[in-house]
């Protein structure tokens, strides 16, 4: 990977990954699984769990990275907006620093839907020898 390097990888939250959440987490705040609570505090239906955007990130970080042998350092995420159910995210991230020495690599992301940003933040990972 080299600095400056953009990445455009689409997630959908799914019912399957957002029943996976709850059952694996017992997450059960009134704001995500009830559309008529979400509804009264102002949203459109039940809020996504804002961590489900985490494990996109360790996916891409895994999974769809042109390297192998990753390991995450660090997540900051600034959520912004709220997910809901079958909405397609997209993750935009891009190389802000490169440590060659020591193999890391930054990451300044931002998860998209439509015209609105769900959350911001930044990604360190470093490479396994």
């Amino acid at each position: 990977m080299i600095l400056g390097q953009e990445f455009t990888v689409d997630f959908q939250i799914s019912e399957k990954i957002y029943s996976g959440f709850i059952n694996i987490f017992d997450d059960r705040n009134a704001l995500h699984i009830s559309d008529e609570y979400a509804r009264s505090k102002g949203f459109e239906s039940r809020v996504m769990h804002g961590n489900i955007l985490c494990g996109f990130l360790s996916r891409f970080v895994g999974e769809l990275l042109p390297v192998e042998n990753t390991v995450i350092h660090s997540i900051a995420i600034n959520f912004r907006n709220p997910c809901y159910l079958e909405e397609v995210v997209t993750l935009k991230a891009r190389v802000e620093e490169v440590h060659e020495s020591v193999s890391v690599y930054v990451f300044k992301f931002s998860f998209i839907i439509g015209s609105r940003t769900a959350a911001t933040g930044n990604l360190q990972i470093g490479l396994l020898k």
